[in-house]
This record gives structure tokens, C-alpha cells and sequence, in this order.
């Protein structure tokens, strides 16, 4: 019969003998390809056969559905049962000559020859499936859904399930074993055809059919029979690897090649493996590379940071970060190492300067080790949150805890707060306005850590004071800054004096213009004294009234009585509490022949009183002065020894200021290159006893504190156990301060005492409310 002429559609054999020709002539000769008139011939035997109706059938059928038969006639049976099982027959015998053939290849020419064969065979499958596509729709559609069968599948599944079961099934271990040895050849660093591993990795893939339903696949076959060897091939050659590339190499070229082989195998993923391998290969390259060679990187750890390798460091961060608390011994090193270079760096400062420390060093010292090593949690730990604590702890360590520290905590406080005077004060070096304000955040950083944050708003508002009363402010804005940046650290509690102490100076400007305008009025301008005043509120100005009597000279009680009398008008009601210790005045020469123009002292109130004793005399015993001034000693021999020591009086009849008939002579022959002259300098005694007595009241304020706490708490909770108040007031208190427990027991005491709560009777170490 012609390979282009029809067999009878009711002759099985001669079907089966002309399929069978087509079908060599696809699964053997496919690059010869197949005709589209030769195509639709192979289509139309099986349609023709499967689709017959024989005479016998159709008379039966009539019989059955006679115009007497109530009866409906059965569906004429479907047909392929034959050529089904005939094309199961056909494959295995075409696998078994592949399989046969298969056998002369061994390792990579196997895998070609697989792939090359795996290839074609899949082409010519689906044009054989579109050949028996009647089949497939009507007998394989029938048997699958009434009987059910788990061995009858459409035709190309047909295929797959025969190369599996006739071609796989025998050759798996050789070319598993081939697919290893490459990928192993790879991992040595040679060249090898990925796509070959890429095609039996698909083709593994495909084998993975659904049984419950041939229309759906799995990947069991690619991992029962390649990706379980694959990952323990791989755990053997990376345990084999990383022990001897450890032992015979540096901790950073070990990371170097853990970071390169953790690469390799994801890229290997993507390259040829099914993307599912990732979850799997990924933590076992992980366990074998980073988690077995932990205890190592962890020791290799603190030489990188002595060294700042941060290249390094930030590779042992990323592989460490894989696995389970990898990075815990890193931070807790990393901590102590921040900690002890804060306090080397501290004492290194506090070594070089013999004297009182100098609080710019102190502060931009805290600064440099802080951005050091925040600059590298930034960029070798990603700024991963459990290193930023542990900077933080360390930071908060040395900021309170150090040399200089060591006699107080407060100490960092108040040297904060000093810097914080140094650069808000005017100054010839006084940074830019976009500069200051950097420097204003790095202080906020460091007072980000001090404990004791009440010490420093206590130093901070004595200076603020200071500068807006002398007028030494560098700028109005750069205060406000301050204080908004504070506000935003600490809430509005915190600030909120002082900065009804910024709005006390702009009312007084106010008040200066409108008394001034009141003077022009009444023509009383004449008067020679230039006259400023500032009010300021008693609550929120650290100022204390003077500690001496004070008689003002002559030339300025007129001014002085006028504005009494102004402001009294303006505000019954009020008392002003006059602070000469912190007033000033101007005094103009007339007495000098060195200075044509004259010389201007600039002096405070006291020296201003005791100068202008000399408009009607050159020579004033001690005891005169004391008693036209009415200065106590305290007051009169500081403000004294400093006209004596700028020679602008000369001592006689003593050796020492404030002695017993010490005489004072106006100096008629004094010079200087400056024509204003400062004489209004507080000395270093008086510095000291000032910080002395500002921690002291900071100690007392401390008990009203924790006082009013302990009765906030006993109001909220009415009873409570001694030890759980102690707690209680440390967490409320500790963003202000650190509370001490013994100054907590004493404040409980004292409160006991005045009967704010008392003891509950039969129950030990319980509190009540005392309402």
C-alpha cells in the first residue's frame, strides 16, 4: 500500500502497518520532517479507524431502537483500545533501541547524547499526539473519566510516562552521576556546557506527572532522583572545602571565599536548577560555609575592628546576618570595644590637661568616638537595629561613666552644658550660622546619653541667664534652636522656663523704650546716666538676691528712684528685687593724661560704687570705702582686688586687699592699649564656689523630685510594696536622672514623717496613702 493512500477504515492491521510507518518516520527520521498532505493522511487513519461504525453494529443498534422498542439504543461502543495499547508496544520497543544505544556513552557524551535524544523525542511526541488527537478525545477521554484507569493517559503524557518508565528508569544513575560530576567540575573552576544540565533538569521536570491527574505535574522525579543527591553532594564538597580553606588561609580570605561559593550556588539556581532548589540549597551552603565556621569568625571579629578593616567587617556582618543568632557575640563585642575606646580616648584628654578639663575637647573627644563607630554601624552592619543599641549602651557607658566622671556623673552634664555656653556666647570664634547649627545637633547626641539630664538643664539655664543679662547672647535664633532642639528631646516641662526666659528679654526691650520715651517726655533726657533695665520673673530665672547690702552712689539713685516709681505705676502690685551683684555700668575717664579721648572701664555695680568714692578724693582707706559702699567684705575685696591687680588703684599701707587700714590711691599715670577696658571678670574662686553651690541645690531639688514622686505614685496606687515603689520611682524618673536607692528610702522616710503615707500595720514593707 502507498505511504499516501488510506487503509480501509475497518482493517486494523493495515491501519496499524501504515501508522506504523508514519510513526518511525517521525520518532526516528524527525529532521526529515513530515509533509502537511502526509501529516493529515496519518490524522484521517486514525480517525477513520476509531470513528468506523460496522454494518454488523449499526444493525444491531436498529434492532434495539425499532419503532416497538421502548428502549432507548445503547451509544455505539468507541474504538482505540487496540491501537492505544499498539502505540504503548511501539514506544517501548523504539525506548528500549535508545536505551540500548545509550549504553556505549558514559559521564558528559551520556549527558549529550540524553539531552539530543530527550530533545528530539519530545518534538516528535507532540506531533504524534496531534496525530492521535480523535484518540485522545474520545477513547482516552472515555476510559480516564468511566473506568478510571491510572495506566491509560493522553498521548503525549503516554510518552513521557514511557521514556520514564523504559528510558529513564534504567539510565537515571549514570546520568545523575554525570549531572554531579559536572557540577563538580564547575565548582573546580573549569568550563563546562551548563545547557546540558539545564535540559535534563527540564526534562526531570517533565517526568513529574500527576497520577490522580495525567493534566497536572510535580517535581518528584527531579527530586527523588536528582535534587536529594545534588544537596548532599553539595554539603560533602563544602564541609570538605571550608575545613581545609579555614585551616590553610586568613579569617578574611575564608570570607572572601564563603561570600564567592554562597554566590556561585545562587547563581547556579538560576542558571540550570529549578528555582523550588533555592530554599533548600541555600541554608545547607549556609550551615556548612557560615554556621560550622561561627566560633572561628566570631574570634577573627575583634582583630577586624581593631584594624577598622571595614570591608571586612561588613562581609563577616552579611554572612553572619544568614544565620540564627550569628550576629549576638559580634554586638556584644562590638559594645565592649566602643566602651573601652570611649574611655581610653576620655582619659587620654584628661591625661594631657593637667588643670580643669576643657570642656570643647571633652564634648568634640565624646563626639569623634561616636561618629567613628557610627559612621561604621551605618556601613559595615547595614545600621541593623541590634548594633545601634549596642553603640548606644556603649556611648551611654563612657558619656557617664568615665575618668573624668569619676568623682560624679554630673560631671558630663555640666561640661555639656559649658560647651554649649562656649558656642552660643559671642565670639571671635563663633562658627557660621548653618555650621553652628550642626554642632548644635552633635550636642544634642551626646546629651542624647547623659543620664543626669537635670544636672545639665540646671547649668544650662544658669548660663543662659548669665549671657541674655550680660548681653553676650551670639544670636537670638541660634538660642531658640537650642531650646526647640531640647523641647523636642525632653517635652515642653523641660524647657518651659527657659524659655519664658528668652520672652522676659524681648518685655524688657519694650519696657526700655516706653520708660526711655516717658523720660524724653517730661524732658528729663539731660541726665548724663545712660539707664537699661530687664525685669525678669522670680520663677524662672536661677538668680539670687544679692547676699550683701548695697548703697548706690548718688549719680544714679535719681534714674534708679524714677523708674521704681515708673514701674510701680504700671504694675501695682508688683516688687522689684533689685540684683546689683549681676549689674554693670560704663565709667568714663577724665582723669588720664595717657588716653586724649579718656579711657572706658566697663565694671560691675559693686566696683562702680567704689570708683565713684574717687570723684571727690584720690586716696580712700578700706574702711571709708566699706562704709560709702555698705559692701560686706565678700562683696567689696573681690571687686576691689581686681582694680588693683589692672593698676587702676594702687594699694598701700598692707600687703593684701581688704586688710585693716588698707589705703587706695587713684592711679594718675595708668595706661593701656585698649581704650575700653573689661574690669568686670569674676574670679576662678568664684567660679568654682558657683558650681559647687549649683550641684548643691541640684542634690536638694533632686529629693523634692523624687518626694513628689513617691506621693504621685502612693496617690495613683493607694498601697504598695516597698520594693516595687523603689522601682516604680526609678522608671519614672531615670529620663531626668539616674535616682540613687538610698536617697529613694530617705525620701520615703522623710514623707513617713510628715504623714504623707504610713506603714500598713501586720504587713512588712507595705505602704498606704494617707489621704
Amino acid at each position: 500500500m502507498s505511504s499516501m493512500q488510506l487503509p480501509p477504515g475497518n482493517d486494523f492491521k493495515a491501519t496499524w502497518a501504515f501508522l506504523e510507518e508514519g510513526l518511525d518516520q517521525i520518532m526516528c527520521r524527525f529532521e526529515e520532517g513530515l509533509d502537511r498532505t502526509r501529516y493529515s493522511i496519518l490524522y484521517s487513519a486514525v480517525h477513520n479507524y476509531c470513528a468506523r461504525s460496522d454494518s454488523n453494529m449499526q444493525s444491531a443498534a436498529s434492532l434495539a431502537g425499532g419503532p416497538n422498542s421502548r428502549r432507548p439504543a445503547p451509544a455505539p461502543p468507541l474504538i482505540g483500545g487496540e491501537v492505544y495499547l499498539h502505540l504503548c508496544h511501539y514506544l517501548e520497543i523504539h525506548l528500549g533501541k535508545i536505551r540500548k544505544e545509550s549504553e556505549q556513552y558514559m559521564d558528559e557524551s551520556l549527558l549529550q547524547y540524553y539531552t539530543k535524544q530527550w530533545t528530539r523525542y519530545t518534538a516528535a511526541a507532540r506531533v504524534v499526539n496531534n496525530i492521535f488527537m480523535y484518540l485522545n478525545r474520545y477513547w482516552v477521554k472515555r476510559e480516564i473519566d468511566e473506568d478510571r484507569k491510572s495506566d491509560v493517559y493522553d498521548v503525549f503524557t503516554l510518552t513521557l510516562v514511557s521514556w520514564k518508565k523504559y528510558m529513564f528508569e534504567y539510565t537515571q544513575h549514570n546520568i545523575i552521576a554525570a549531572v554531579l560530576k559536572l557540577i563538580t567540575k564547575q565548582r573546580n573552576g573549569e568550563v563546562i556546557e551548563t545547557g546540558l544540565i539545564k535540559n535534563v533538569v527540564d526534562s526531570l521536570v517533565s517526568l513529574g506527572l500527576d497520577h490522580n491527574d495525567s493534566s497536572k505535574s510535580n517535581l518528584d522525579v527531579y527530586r527523588d532522583y536528582f535534587e536529594r543527591s545534588f544537596l548532599n553532594a553539595t554539603e560533602v564538597y563544602y564541609k570538605t572545602e571550608s575545613e581545609k580553606f579555614i585551616s590553610e588561609n586568613s579569617i578574611p580570605e575564608y570570607m572572601k571565599k564563603a561570600e564567592t561559593r554562597l554566590n556561585e550556588e545562587e547563581g547556579r539556581v538560576q542558571m540550570y536548577l529549578h528555582p523550588t532548589t533555592h530554599k533548600t540549597l541555600v541554608p545547607i551552603c549556609e550551615t556548612v560555609l557560615v554556621k560550622n565556621q561561627e566560633e572561628s569568625l566570631w574570634d577573627g571579629f575583634q582583630g577586624l575592628l581593631n584594624t577598622d578593616k571595614q570591608d571586612d567587617l561588613h562581609r563577616m556582618y552579611i554572612l553572619l546576618a544568614r544565620i540564627p543568632d550569628g550576629l549576638n557575640p559580634l554586638r556584644v563585642n562590638f559594645e565592649e570595644h566602643v566602651k573601652k575606646a570611649g574611655l581610653s580616648a576620655i582619659e587620654r584628654i584628661s591625661q594631657n590637661e593637667s588643670e580643669a578639663i576643657d570642656p570643647k575637647s571633652y564634648v568634640d573627644t565624646l563626639l569623634e568616638v561616636h561618629k567613628k563607630y557610627n559612621d561604621l554601624v551605618q556601613t559595615a552592619f547595614n545600621g541593623e537595629a541590634g548594633f545601634v543599641a549596642a553603640l548606644d549602651k556603649a556611648c551611654g557607658e563612657f558619656v557617664n561613666r568615665n575618668k573624668v566622671c569619676r568623682a560624679s556623673s554630673s560631671k558630663s552634664p555640666e561640661l555639656l552644658a559649658r560647651f554649649c555656653d562656649q558656642l552660643l556666647k559671642k565670639s571671635a570664634k563663633n562658627p557660621e550660622e548653618d555650621e553652628l547649627e550642626d554642632v548644635l545637633n552633635d550636642v544634642m547626641t551626646v546629651f542624647k546619653y547623659v543620664e543626669d539630664k537635670d544636672v545639665f538643664q540646671k547649668f544650662y539655664s544658669k548660663m543662659l541667664a548669665k549671657r541674655l543679662v550680660n548681653g553676650t547672647s551670639a544670636s537670638d535664633d541660634a538660642e531658640g534652636s537650642m531650646i526647640s532642639k531640647l523641647k523636642e528631646a525632653c517635652g515642653f516641662e523641660y524647657t518651659s522656663k527657659l524659655q519664658r526666659m528668652l520672652t522676659d528679654m524681648s518685655l524688657s526691650k519694650e519696657l526700655n523704650d516706653q520708660f526711655k520715651d516717658l523720660i524724653q517726655q517730661n524732658h528729663e533726657g539731660a541726665s548724663s546716666v545712660d539707664f537699661n533695665i530687664l525685669v525678669l520673673g522670680t520663677g524662672s530665672w536661677p538668680l539670687s538676691t544679692p547676699a550683701t547690702s548695697f548703697n548706690l552712689p548718688d549719680d544714679v539713685v535719681k534714674i534708679y528712684d524714677r523708674f521704681q516709681k515708673f514701674y510701680q505705676n504700671k504694675h501695682s502690685g508688683r516688687k522689684l528685687n533689685w540684683l546689683f551683684q549681676l549689674s554693670k555700668a560704663e565709667l568714663k575717664t577724665h582723669y588720664l593724661k595717657a588716653s586724649k579721648v579718656g579711657y572706658t572701664f566697663m565694671v560691675s555695680a559693686y566696683q562702680m560704687g567704689v570708683l565713684l568714692q574717687f570723684n571727690s578724693t584720690d586716696s580712700c582707706t578700706y574702711e571709708e570705702l566699706q562704709k560709702s559702699t555698705a559692701l560686706s567684705p565678700e562683696a567689696l575685696n573681690p571687686a576691689l582686688g581686681i582694680l588693683v591687680k589692672a593698676k587702676v588703684l594702687l594699694l598701700r599701707d598692707a600687703e593684701t586687699v581688704g586688710d585693716a587700714g588698707s589705703r587706695y590711691v587713684l592711679n594718675h599715670d595708668f595706661k593701656s592699649k585698649k581704650v575700653r577696658i573689661n574690669l568686670n571678670m569674676q574670679m576662678k574662686t568664684e567660679q568654682k564656689a558657683e558650681a559647687d553651690e549649683t550641684h548643691k541645690t541640684i542634690e536638694e531639688d533632686r529629693m523634692f523630685v523624687m518626694q513628689a514622686a513617691i506621693v504621685r505614685i502612693m496617690k495613683t496606687r493607694k498601697v504598695m510594696k516597698h520594693v516595687a515603689l523603689i522601682e516604680e520611682v526609678i522608671t519614672q524618673l531615670q529620663s531626668r536622672f539616674k535616682p540613687r536607692v538610698p536617697a529613694i528610702k530617705k525620701c520615703i522616710d522623710v514623707l513617713l514623717e510628715k504623714e504623707y503615707i504610713e506603714r500598713v500595720e501586720n504587713q512588712k514593707d507595705m505602704y498606704s496613702y494617707v489621704a
